[in-house]
């Protein structure tokens, strides 16, 4: 197979479960039904993806740890060479699969959206969330430590922050108080939030998503220096605002190394990553011809219109609504339709 023209990372959302209601959830995770396979329906799918060479897969969601058996799912990706990481809430993640993934996995991310438990729980949706991430957090670097100590390999395991308006004054915060509860913590990542999803919604915009100059102080050198100073010198703090899967025409051009695939929990493959609309499933049609599908997407005129005219992150949030609009089937644009139009005051169940 042409290395070129294959996808060299996966990003497959095993579900669409979830037990947080984050208001700014990417893919609506918690409020849509899961669309679950079958444990042998997803050996199936995996096999489909391993026919394409990737280098690296992300299991995420939704709340990948919900789903029975998907530990077995990452060894058999592990097994066969790639690189396997694993985006989780921490809202259960008991010792046993720590150490279960710990075997298995390249790294493990836990997701928390502030330094605080009431800003993360507000952003999360729910009670204690902060709690048991932090917790989940505490029981991968006890057994990331274990595992050092008797010279196993261990797991890289790291924090993502999604940056909004409302905990962007929490960074620092995070990186002194937080990051040094884990003293084997790897990377601490402040990724501005991606205008996708319930992200995309006008409320949203013009009350959370990053203004264009907070972007700029987030991805400023000084601003990186500030954090890593702040933070335990064992630990790589990073920040982003996520240009790249804007998937911007001229991006594309200049960066030919960038080449993703994002699975939908039932297997079909989504043409652009942030970006709804499938272009088939791997459970039924052939992996390459939806890689190539994919990429056709990618140079769509109306797509390419869309994301030349983005000139602020408020023109961002517009070109993902018309994308999805426009190649979304007729649930996606009902789901669309259907997203509530304010932000929720305390953050929902609390």
């Amino acid at each position: 197979m042409d290395t070129v023209e294959n996808p060299n990372a996966i990003i497959w959302d095993v579900t669409f479960a979830c037990p947080l209601r984050c208001f700014h959830c990417y893919t609506e995770s918690g409020r849509r039904p899961a669309k679950n396979l079958s444990h042998d329906e997803m050996m199936r799918v995996a096999d489909a993806i391993l026919s394409l060479e990737p280098q690296q897969i992300t299991l995420c969601g939704g709340e990948p740890l919900t789903i029975r058996r998907i530990v077995d799912v990452a060894r058999y990706f592990a097994d066969a060479g790639l690189v396997v990481f694993v985006y989780t809430s921490g809202w259960a993640v008991p010792t046993a699969t720590v150490e279960a993934l710990a075997e298995t996995v390249s790294k493990i991310v836990v997701s928390l959206d502030g330094a605080t438990a009431e800003t993360h729980d507000r952003i999360r949706g729910r009670a204690r969330s902060f709690e048991r991430a932090t917790g989940a957090l505490a029981r991968i670097d006890a057994e990331v430590g274990r595992r050092v100590a008797a010279g196993l390999r261990a797991p890289r395991f790291g924090i993502d922050y999604v940056v909004i308006r409302s905990n962007f004054d929490e960074m620092e915060r995070m990186c002194a108080q937080v990051a040094p509860r884990f003293p084997h913590l790897e990377t601490l990542y402040f990724g501005a939030v991606v205008p996708t999803g319930l992200a995309s919604r006008p409320s949203f915009v013009e009350h959370e998503l990053l203004r264009d100059e907070q972007v700029a102080e987030l991805i400023a050198p000084a601003t990186r220096r500030r954090l890593q100073a702040a933070a335990p010198a064992s630990v790589a703090v990073e920040t982003t605002e996520n240009f790249e899967v804007q998937m911007n025409p001229a991006f594309l051009a200049r960066t030919p190394s960038f080449r993703p695939m994002e699975i939908e929990p039932d297997g079909e493959v989504r043409a652009m990553p942030i970006y709804e609309g499938t272009v088939g499933s791997l459970l039924t049609e052939d992996p390459r011809v939806l890689w190539r599908r994919s990429r056709a997407r990618w140079d769509d005129p109306f797509v390419v219109d869309c994301l030349n005219a983005i000139r602020t992150r408020a023109d961002w949030a517009e070109a993902v609504r018309r994308i999805d609009l426009r190649f979304g089937s007729p649930e996606v644009r009902e789901r669309i339709e259907a997203r509530p139009l304010h932000l929720p005051v305390t953050g929902g169940r609390v």
